[in-house]
């Protein structure tokens, strides 16, 4: 293979442009860096020093003499929120706040990371203010779901709907199952002062919204109930079936209640029987245990769980089973099926949580707003050995 003569002309020159744009970086380089404020570099170094006070001091001082240093701000507010320490960031985003020479963009920019960090440290009603004068400028869209998690915490659930009405409409529509829910909590509490008419406006906002909304006809058949009207709460809460069934246990008390006043228990029960064929479910089954116990017997209770174990055997239905046996026992069989149980039980603790689907937050209460990631409707009312045993 021959070697063109021309090619070995060329590479001393491609080693000569290589070495020149070196030199060309390397100058721009070391121009930049004496171009930055002698308080920058303190600044850099009292950090590195583990020295935050003084850092802090040495960068507000490098803000002071170059503007351009103005991102640097941002990054170390934005640096010391994160780490939880909201003093500082809400100090240095409110100097830039207070500065006259920012342009538009970053005067917006300074004030929703100061609203982020009175909203980190608890300071709603400072937050609220500063998200508020975000309203109606480029950075709207940013208020308004910071706007909406505020009100959340706050429970001001009317305020929080007509925020969520203002969301973009490609945002409203990931809102619905939460403003379905903030017309729930406002229906639960007119329930409980009585104001009928205001409840039955907001249930109808809710299915409105969210015709999936489970809470919404719970709170229906409540307000049925609470008007004389069983019939009609009966058909409210047998429509969860066809909503989400897993919820169905929630209802499982109130139609037992309901058809007891209209003197069919007997068919309150079959319902409640029926549910628990369909919808294998532990707090169901729990609620048709305590009450075959109560008036059909421990005999009648052993035989349903001993059913439901059979097609789905689970630690806490034995628990129950041998509850029912315990009661239905011999006295001198008793100790031994006492300390069975007692050794169960123990083991039960861990599975008979409740799990929020979204975070994985467990407790021992059912909660419609999940207490630590703020999901509504991810807290379902299961127990976790349920979701142990799903494939």
């Amino acid at each position: 293979m021959e070697i063109e003569f021309w090619w070995l002309l060329a590479l001393p020159l491609f080693f000569a442009l290589g070495w020149l744009a070196a030199r060309i970086d390397i100058r721009q380089v070391v121009q930049e860096s004496r171009a930055l404020p002698r308080s920058y570099l303190a600044g850099l170094n009292f950090l590195l020093n583990e020295q935050p006070d003084k850092a802090i001091d040495a960068f507000i001082e490098a803000v002071r003499i170059d503007p351009q240093t103005v991102e640097l701000h941002f990054a170390l507010g934005s640096l010391f929120r994160r780490r939880g320490e909201t003093d500082r960031a809400i100090r240095l985003h409110q100097l830039l706040v207070d500065r006259d020479d920012l342009n538009e963009d970053q005067r917006l920019q300074a004030l929703g990371e100061l609203g982020q960090d009175f909203l980190k440290a608890g300071l709603l009603d400072r937050a609220e203010t500063v998200f508020l004068k975000l309203r109606d400028t480029r950075a709207n869209d940013v208020a308004l779901r910071y706007l909406l998690e505020i009100y959340q915490q706050e429970k001001d659930w009317a305020k929080a709907i007509e925020i969520a009405r203002a969301l973009p409409d490609h945002e409203e529509a990931m809102w619905r199952k939460e403003v379905a829910s903030f017309h729930c909590e406002l229906a639960t509490t007119a329930l409980a002062d009585s104001r009928f008419p205001d409840v039955r406006r907001h249930i109808d906002e809710a299915l409105a919204i969210n015709r999936s909304c489970v809470r919404a006809s719970l709170i229906e058949g409540d307000l049925y109930a609470a008007q004389g009207r069983d019939e009609d709460a009966l058909e409210a809460w047998k429509r969860i079936e066809s909503q989400d069934p897993v919820y169905l246990s929630l209802a499982a008390e109130r139609v037992m209640d309901a058809y007891g006043r209209l003197g069919r228990v007997e068919q309150g029960h079959m319902l409640l029987r029926s549910w628990l064929d369909r919808h294998a479910s532990l707090d169901l089954l729990d609620e048709l245990f305590q009450w075959e116990i109560e008036k059909l017997g421990p005999k009648a209770a052993y035989d349903l769980v001993r059913e439901e174990l059979r097609r789905n055997p689970t630690l806490l239905g034995l628990d129950k089973l041998l509850e029912a046996a315990l009661l239905a026992a011999p006295a001198e069989q008793r100790g031994d099926i006492e300390l069975v149980k007692q050794l169960i039980h123990g083991h039960t603790r861990k599975v008979a949580r409740y799990r929020c689907e979204s975070c994985g937050f467990k407790a021992r209460q059912f909660h419609w707003h999940c207490p630590a990631c703020g999901g509504w409707e991810t807290y379902p009312p299961r127990r976790t050995e349920e979701f142990d045993l799903e494939p």
